[in-house]
Formats: structure tokens, sequence, C-alpha cells
């Protein structure tokens, strides 16, 4: 612990240590090299040095890592990565799903790295709302991270020209001279002794300084033969075949014939700097939006004093510079924002930009390498395909999907780590985010077809109500009609299912409720005066009067085919989801919800019918005897479920529990059975079973919660002491608040008792 007596530091102290501090870290992040000091980090780390973007991007996204979700589907899922769980602009706190558009982006990376040029624009296409524009924008905060790591350090070039003490004439362009003093480089002199330095337009690569018809030789000479044998044909043709841009090219040449043809004296005007891509800046990322302006320019360097610092050998030229989105994204990537509401006319460059990785400009040819990522809606594709150039086009976009999320559980992410925004000052009651995700999803289902699946499934499918689907993709729950044959078979055609789609113009996840529609509804939700909390009651009511604008919303003009597409009826399965949500959770803050007591009896149950499958006798633990299977709990069970009477039919109902336990120990091994989940059916039976006895307590707490007040004294009736207990169980345990709590209690009493 500091001694209290200890002087306080001055603000020349404090400037001091931080001083000491940001010195340490600008010398250990090399920011500043001579082309000496470069080569020998390039020596040391070839393949990291001589990356190109799309190359850089995919170590960017593995240096990060990935890992697998926690699905139902883990196992075949693809893994996410982790920059897509950032913070993305402040905004949005990560891009929840799609991770199959993740793998299919760097997929098409890996292809630019191999194929030596990023010769095609990826293009991300699915509806407004889809997250297209935050996917993009991850990667750009991913590349942004990373180029402040050590890994992923990369670097550009400056042009130094010293003050003419160190000069004999000419600031070292002039005719073949010795300097005064001796020095091997002039990249780090102090600023007094800079009289100019003209940075790269592109943020070039260093290693483009040398000469292209030396590169491989040189590089060979740095890091051995065998080495560059192995690199070279790795390497983007960028650093192999690409040249300086316009102004390095007139300063290196005229620097070349000043100094006779000496290379040594070329390199001592130069500084290497580190990189470090910035969206904010416009370093190396950058977004262009759907206005229409050149996206490159090309126009004479402003004589400012540094300029007129130049020897003559330099100013008797024209040095041009290059200014543009393409040339500030030059190494890393340029993002076009809905491409497609530009006029084709103002980006049919990218034909050729894409093709020869450079660009016409002016009257010089700009070499670049950079990944371009653009975005567009599905009408605005739509209408593109029908362009006579398309064809011309395709060649040069990827094409990659990004479709409105299916998961509740990934749908509900979205709402519940921003709904505190939309809510304001209202408490927001439990399940709000589940019942506004349960209704969207629903709404982008399409019903699955019978002729695209084998016989022996097509039968399950085609009866699949849209919520049973929903439930599938969520968590791979089946639904509880299904014999454990029937489960088997759809288990193993679930990825038919989810694929059913994927190739057709109108895929699963192409209409429906955007989240955009939806964080509509819940910011109206919670401005709503007739509810006291937003909950899903004040999200129902809005949903209610959304679907009423059909003229507004493509989504709600889809012909309803056999419950799909049903929005007004979607309602009403929330609705009736919630209520049963809200039965338990009222029942177990009463204490008349015995988790225990059932799970017990199903699998007493399930032993006992066990034994008398098998012939068999099972072992009395207090006696040690051997004695004949419960009979009396296997009726009880049976009448309460309303199994077949028939011996055949009991017998078959029977043999069908034990395989549905035994499908799921496969699908769940090492995991204890979970026997609510196993029999759902069964479960809610049970429920309603031990709940018939208890209407008239649930009336009788319904009625003390009407008149029951938290400010009044305790209330001593049986009803009152029950409303009480049960409304601070529900606040304590579930999060719900005074009033919400007796909303839902209300609500429920009104619905189902």
């Amino acid at each position: 612990m500091a001694n209290a007596h200890t002087p306080k530091p001055s603000v020349q102290e404090v400037v001091g240590i931080i001083d000491r501090v940001v010195k340490k870290e600008f010398e250990s992040n090399k920011r500043i090299l001579s082309f000496d000091e470069y080569l020998a980090l390039l020596s040391e780390q070839p393949e990291k040095q001589l990356r190109g973007s799309a190359r850089y991007i995919t170590d960017m996204m593995d240096f990060f890592g990935k890992y697998s979700p926690q699905v139902q589907d883990a196992a075949v899922s693809p893994q996410r990565f982790r920059i897509f769980d950032w913070p993305i602009d402040g905004i949005a706190p990560k891009v929840v799903g799609n991770e199959t558009t993740q793998h299919h982006i760097y997929r098409v990376l890996q292809t630019f790295h191999q194929q030596k040029h990023n010769n095609k624009l990826i293009l991300l296409h699915g509806p407004n709302g889809s997250a297209k524009t935050s996917i993009i924008h991850s990667i750009m905060s991913g590349i942004e991270k990373y180029s402040h790591e050590s890994d992923g350090a990369a670097y550009m070039f400056n042009w130094i020209f010293p003050v003419e003490r160190y000069t004999k004439s000419s600031l070292g362009i002039g005719p073949y001279s010795t300097p005064k003093e001796t020095l091997q480089t002039y990249a780090k002199l102090p600023d007094e002794d800079v009289a100019a330095r003209i940075p790269c337009d592109l943020n070039d690569h260093p290693f483009l300084i040398i000469p292209q018809e030396h590169r491989r030789h040189f590089l060979e000479k740095l890091i051995g033969e065998a080495k560059v044998a192995e690199l070279w044909d790795h390497l983007p043709n960028y650093l192999t075949k690409g040249d300086l841009c316009h102004r390095c090219k007139e300063i290196f040449e005229a620097l070349l014939v000043a100094n006779g043809g000496d290379l040594r004296k070329i390199l001592m005007h130069t500084q290497v700097e580190r990189l470090y891509f910035a969206r904010r800046y416009r370093t190396g990322l950058v977004t262009i939006e759907p206005q229409l302006h050149v996206d490159a320019q090309y126009q004479l360097l402003t004589y400012n004093k540094s300029i007129m610092s130049l020897p003559a050998s330099l100013l008797s030229i024209n040095l041009f510079t290059l200014t543009g989105d393409l040339v500030d994204g030059n190494r890393g990537l340029i993002e076009y924002s809905d491409l497609l509401k530009r006029p084709v006319d103002s980006f049919k460059y990218l034909l050729g930009a894409c093709e020869t990785g450079s660009v016409n400009v002016g009257s010089t040819i700009a070499h670049f390498d950079v990944v371009m990522l653009g975005s567009t809606n599905e009408i605005q594709l739509d209408s593109f395909k029908e362009f006579p150039d398309f064809t011309s086009f395709k060649a040069r976009i990827e094409l990659v999907r990004v479709p409105y999320l299916l998961s509740i559980t990934d749908e509900r992410e979205i709402y519940d780590s921003q709904i505190q925004q939309f809510s304001g000052e209202k408490h927001i009651a439990p399940h709000a985010g589940w019942a506004v995700s349960l209704w969207a999803i629903l709404t982008r289902l399409k019903k699955p077809n019978s002729i695209n699946y084998p016989p022996s499934v097509n039968s399950i499918v085609s009866n699949m109500t849209p919520l049973e689907k929903a439930r599938l993709y969520d968590n791979g729950e089946l639904s509880s009609g299904l014999s454990a044959e029937d489960r088997k078979l759809l288990r193993a055609n679930l990825k038919k299912l989810k694929d059913e789609y994927l190739n057709v113009p109108y895929y699963e996840g192409r209409i429906g409720a955007s989240a955009r529609e939806v964080k509509s509804l819940l910011f109206e939700a919670a401005q709503n005066p007739d509810y006291s909390c937003l909950s899903p009651l004040s999200i129902l009511r809005e949903i209610e009067e959304f679907v009423k604008r059909v003229t507004e919303y493509e989504f709600l003009k889809q012909d309803v085919k056999d419950g799909f597409h049903d929005v007004t009826e979607f309602i009403n399965i929330v609705r009736s989801e919630y209520i049963s949500i809200i039965d338990r959770e009222v029942r177990d803050c009463m204490g008349i919800y015995d988790f225990t007591q059932w799970e017990n009896f199903l699998k007493r149950y399930i032993q006992n019918i066990s034994l008398v499958l098998k012939k068999e006798k099972i072992k009395n633990q207090m006696t040690g005897k051997l004695e004949d299977p419960d009979i009396t709990l296997i009726e009880e069970f049976e009448k309460i479920v309303g199994a077949p009477d028939g011996a055949v039919e009991k017998d078959a109902f029977r043999q069908n529990i034990i395989s549905q336990i035994g499908a799921w120990s496969l699908d769940h091994p090492k995991e204890q059975v979970v026997y609510a989940k196993v029999f759902t059916d069964f479960w809610k039976k049970l429920e309603n079973h031990y709940f018939e006895d208890q209407k008239a307590r649930l009336t009788q707490m319904h009625d003390a919660v009407l008149v029951y007040d938290t400010d009044d004294d305790d209330p001593t009736s049986e009803g009152g002491i029950l409303a009480r207990n049960t409304m601070n169980n529900m606040k304590s345990r579930l999060g719900y608040c005074e009033k919400c709590a007796k909303e839902v209690i209300t609500f429920l009493m009104r619905q189902k008792y």
C-alpha cells in the first residue's frame, strides 16, 4: 500500500511517465524503420511481411480464433469466428448467427490467396435488415484491431529528403556526391533536419521499391533459394508483378539517374512506416456510399513549402497525386454499400479492376491490392440480373447470401441485448424478447414440399406445422406426436430439410419480418400507455396492429399455405405458447408445481414397464426380496396419459416409450435423460391432471390479487397470503415487477381458468 505521506507527483512528472511509456511502445511496435531494418524484419518473417490483402484478412480471422456455438447440431454446424462477437460501430453488440455466411466469405478469401489475385467483388445479398452491413463492419473492425497486434504488423513507406547540410548539393539528388555526415539512412532524421517528406499515395508495400525484374533474385539472396522456391508461387501478383504508383515511380527514377544507378543511395531516402488500418480515418478501410462520385482522382501535387524544398531535378517533373476511395482503401478492404443502387455505368470499371488488379487514373495505371465487399438487397439484385451485361459482371462477382435468421434463440439474442434501449424507463417483463422473436421466425419459414423427400419421410414433413419447424430449427425439438421411428427418420433428414430451399430464388429466410421492423414493434410497444411494462402482451397488441398494414410490407401479402405465412394466426400461436409458459410459472410460484414428483413418477413408470416387457422382477431395496413390477403405478400412469386399452395396443404403447428413451440416449450420450423433453406430451397430461384439483386455489389467489396492494398492511386471509407469496416469488425468482406480475396473473385467469 502506498505511503499516505508520499508527495503527489507534479504535472511534469506525470507527463514524463507517460512520455516514457509512449516512447517504449513506439519503439517496440517498430513504428519507423529504415529500409535495412525492414529487410531484417522481412528476413525473419517473410510469410507475414509478404501477404496480400486477402491472406491478411484470413490470417486475422484465424488469429482471433473461432469456436463451436452451443447449438443442437454443433457437430455439423460451422464454427463461429470470434470477430463477429465484438461490438459493431458502437451500436449493435455483435453479429448474431450467420456462421454459414462467415465461412463462405472466408473460403472466397482463401481462393483469392490461392489464385494470387483478388479477382472478384464479394457481394453480400439478402433481404433488408439481414446484417449484411454489420458483417462487413465486423471484418473491418477485426482488421483494425489486428493491425495493432505484432502478428498483424504491416508496413508502407515514405520518401525523406534531408536539409542541405546532409548533402553536398541538391539534397542528394544532384550529381553523384559525398554527404558531409556519414549516414546509412535518412529515415530517422528529426523533423528539423527533414526538408521534405512525401508519402506514397497508395500506402504501397515497401517490397515494390525493388525493381520487378530483380525481386525474386533479391529475395533469394535475403532468405535463401529454398525458402523462395517454397514461397514465391504463393505471393500475390501485386508483390511479384505490381509496380510503384506514378509519383513514387517518378521519384525513384529521378533518384536513380541522379545517383548514377546506386540503389543503396535511393534506399537512404526510404522511410518504412507501420501501417495501422483505421475505418474512421479511411486508412485501408473505406466505405463507399451509393451516391455518385468518382472513386479515384488524379491531380497535380500541391506545391507547399516542403515541396518547394525539393531539389531541382524533382521540381522539374510534374509530381501527380492520387486521391479517392480506391486509393484510401488500398492494401485493405473497400465496402460498396448498396452497390446496385448506383447506375451500372458508375461501377463498370470494377470489371477491369477485378480482372487486372489495376485501374486507369488520368494518364497513369494504379495497381491495387484490395478486397472489395459489397452489399445489396434481393430486389436490386433481381433487377440487376435482367441487365444485358449481367453475365460479364457475374464472372467478376462472388454472390454470398445473407438470409434472415431462422433460430428463435439467435433472433432473441438480437433483441435481448438491445431491448433496454427500446423500453426507456419502463420495466421489461420476462419473455418479451422471446415473444417477438417467435413471431418473427414463424413469418420466415416455408412449408416443406413432400416431393423433395424420400417416401418414408415425406408424410412426416408435409404434416409439420410452422411451430414444429421453428422448434426443430431452434433446438432440435421434435413433435411429441411422432413415433420413435418417425423421430429417427426426421432427425436423419434434418439437413435436407434445412437445405431444401437453398438453391431457389425465394429461399427460406428471404421473406418475413426483418429485425428492423421487429425493433420498431418493440419501440411502439414500449410507448403504449395502456401497458405499464414492456411485456409480451403489449408486444402482441402492436403486432396485431402491424399485420393490418398489408400494403406496406411484402411478407404480409404472402398466400397462406397449410398454416405457413399466416401472420395473424402466428399471433395466436405465440399467445398460446405464452399462456403455457406463464401458467407453469404462476403455479410454480404458488408452490403447486412439483417438478421432482412428476419426474420420479415418470421414471418409476418406465422402470416398471421395462420389467414387464422383459418379464423380470425388481429387488426391494428394504427387504432384498424380488418382487413383481408395481402394476398399480403402471395403471395409474396409463390412465392419466390415456394409454390404449387393448393388450396388443398397450404392449406396443409401452415398447414405443422404451424406444424413445433409447433414441434420446443415442443422440445425447453421457447425458442423463430429461423426461420433460423426451415425453413432452405425457408431461403436459401430468400437469393438467395434477392442476385440475388446484383450480380453486388459483381462483382464490386471483381474487386476492385483484385487491392486493403492497402499500397496505400484509393481508391475513388465506387467499391474500397466497397472493403475496406468489407475487413475491415471481419478482424474486423470475424478474417480474409488481405491475407485470399482476398483469400476468389476471391475463392467465381470463384466458385459461
